[in-house]
């Protein structure tokens, strides 16, 4: 079995995730299916790599606009260019609040106007269709392919329905307000992306190869094991070595949590994502890029949604049955409470309308996996990095943390606090003389100095 990573791009609809999800797992030859809504990823094991062409299909099926590609496949700047520029393409904040906008202004005419009724009606209509069309448009196109149970077929009923008894403010209302929800929905989704991306570009973007005395810049998985790379101050060491020449002072924060910087000399061995502080070393490379400490942690990061907690899984699972459920419930009210205990049948039509619009499923799917998402990611942005919502879920059950040492408690930044001066000299100028001393050192000591002076 091979292990494959596909990104969907464009992938809008949590509901039609789950869906594609469960249709994934029912392909002969294919285990270990997990798709990440917010990632927009889908991971599989395959016996044959001719399947994933039945996964695009599947995925066609359900979200026609959404692009398959392999993440294995797409590993050039103009791939990548092309992939965010349908990103991008596809959501456009400040189109959408346009959009909304521009409907929400017709709205409220509509509402203030009174006559005549053929202009009020025309300006609902009108409100609606900016609004909704793409929710009528994807419901039309998933009725044909008979994929009907979804949120984009609940607002369309009962929206159209709303039409159908005359209640055209709250028709458009509720058209208005759910846009306005998937676009705060979207919002947040790409916040919490965007904080784990931050982590992730931070990765070394070259290495500096020595050869026969001179050096060039290549990528870092280019570099094999045994060859020889020079690390200048202030970059970030790309790949696991030993030193074979030079000394300098290391920033390991990002890997071991340490604030203190960490000197290296000679046959020290030194890892991917330590920072170079004030010298230049040259480093034998013992492990190639793939390998390397830093890119097996930013793999886990990457990754880390992947893993889901409990309550995720019961949801996705919940889901499947969740919306045909909300469907026939909603006709079970509108038909069986006038026969039952008599009444008008319109007025019960309108409850089993309001029932749809607030049984939406997609917030329900997308809720969860959203608040582990983005508790990983915000996580992430102050340095501490969790390997999967499992295991963030797994905190609430902790009632005692025990440190081994303090310095995992402070900060280790030094300060200056007071500058005492002797044998005639005042203050400041020894503060300005051990300023100029440290001017050219990152060392945390002279650091504290150059601050405090401050001039």
């Amino acid at each position: 079995m091979k292990k494959k990573e596909l990104i969907l791009d464009g992938l809008s609809c949590a509901n039609c995730a789950v869906k594609i999800e469960e249709k994934v797992k029912k392909i002969e030859g294919i285990n270990d299916v997990s798709i990440n809504f917010v990632t927009k990823t889908l991971k599989v094991n395959v016996d044959d790599e001719n399947k994933l062409k039945e996964i695009e299909k599947i995925v066609k099926e359900i979200e026609p606009d959404v692009k398959v590609y392999d993440k294995d496949i797409i590993k050039n700047d103009s791939q990548k260019k092309n992939s965010k520029a349908d990103r991008e393409k596809r959501f456009n904040k400040k189109d959408e609040i346009v959009r909304l906008l521009y409907s929400l202004t017709i709205f409220i005419i509509a509402i203030l106007v009174k006559e005549p009724f053929s202009l009020k009606l025309s300006l609902f209509i009108f409100s609606y269709l900016i609004s909704g069309w793409r929710v009528l448009y994807r419901s039309f196109t998933n009725i044909k392919k008979g994929l009907i149970f979804d949120e984009n077929f609940l607002m369309s009923i009962a929206t159209i329905g709303a039409f159908s008894i005359g209640q055209f403010a709250e028709a458009v209302g509720v058209m208005i307000f759910y846009e306005i929800g998937e676009l705060l929905q979207n919002l947040a989704v790409d916040n919490s992306r965007r904080s784990i991306k931050s982590l992730l570009e931070i990765r070394p973007d070259y290495a500096n190869i020595i050869d026969d005395d001179r050096t060039y810049k290549v990528s870092p998985q280019e570099v094999s094991v045994g060859q020889l790379i020079l690390v200048k101050p202030g970059e970030r060491i790309p790949l696991d070595g030993v030193v074979i020449r030079g000394s300098t002072m290391v920033d390991t924060s990002a890997l071991t949590g340490e604030p203190v910087p960490k000197t290296i000399k000679e046959g020290d061995e030194v890892l991917s994502g330590f920072v170079n502080l004030n010298g230049s070393i040259t480093v034998k490379v013992e492990k190639e890029y793939s390998q390397s400490t830093y890119s097996k942690i930013l793999e886990i990061v990457e990754n880390a949604s992947s893993k889901k907690a409990k309550t995720e899984k019961i949801i996705s699972k919940f889901s499947r049955y969740y919306t045909p459920i909300v469907v026939f419930s909603a006709i079970a009210l509108a038909i069986l409470p006038p026969l039952v205990f008599g009444g008008p049948f319109k007025q019960w039509l309108y409850r089993a309308l309001v029932f749809l619009v607030i049984s939406c499923p997609c917030a329900l799917v997308l809720s969860i996996p959203l608040g582990y998402f983005a508790g990983i990611g915000k996580l992430s942005k102050k340095g501490v990095l969790v390997k999967g919502g499992n295991y963030l879920e797994t905190l609430k059950k902790i009632d005692t943390i025990i440190f081994d040492k303090t310095g995992t408690l402070t900060e280790g930044v030094f300060e200056v606090t007071e500058v005492k001066a002797y044998n005639g000299i005042n203050s400041h100028e020894l503060l300005k003389i051990a300023a100029y001393a440290e001017s050219h050192s990152n060392h945390p000591i002279a650091t504290s100095i150059k601050k405090y002076y401050d001039e």
